[in-house]
């Protein structure tokens, strides 16, 4: 991979890559580094990485990071939230995103990570299976109990009557 390949893939994934780390660890600053981490990787592997499949390599990276980074802070719970956007007239999405967010929470973090990479992503079974090292049938199976469990937490009875 040539420098400018790797400006490009810098340029067409970085934020795709830091939004799905944010969004499964919550925490800025963390996801930053962890982002980091995956691009310096990628830099020093810039010779062993296809240019083509450098999205699916980067995903990985980072899907192992913060798998990594989740072990050893041994589920913290930070006090910084990400930074609410919008106004009043958003109240409602904001209400829904932030059960969203908490339904997810109560994830694992096989999971989360497969609902994130499938539903905000859109990575295939088989890529997915790929980044997270499980067989496409795993990744199919996993994803629906996910599913459940998500739908089970959001239409639950304090749901309902809230």
């Amino acid at each position: 991979m040539t420098e400018k390949q790797y400006n490009e893939m810098v340029s067409l994934h970085a934020d795709n890559v830091f939004r799905f780390v944010v969004k499964n660890i919550r925490h800025t600053e963390d996801a930053r580094d962890i982002v980091q981490t995956v691009y310096e990787k990628l830099w020093v592997n810039r010779d062993k990485v296809d240019p083509i499949k450098a999205k699916s390599w980067l995903f990985t990276v980072a899907y192992n990071g913060l798998i990594d980074h989740l072990r050893k802070s041994n589920r913290i719970t930070y006090s910084e939230e990400l930074p609410e956007e919008g106004t009043n007239s958003n109240y409602g999405k904001k209400v829904l995103q932030e059960q969203l967010h908490a339904a997810l929470s109560h994830l694992n973090e096989v999971q989360r990570s497969l609902v994130l990479l499938k539903d905000y992503e859109g990575y295939s079974y088989e890529e997915i299976g790929q980044i997270t090292g499980l067989h496409e049938s795993q990744v199919k199976v996993y994803l629906h109990r996910a599913r459940l469990k998500l739908r089970n937490l959001l239409v639950s009875t304090e749901q309902v009557f809230e």
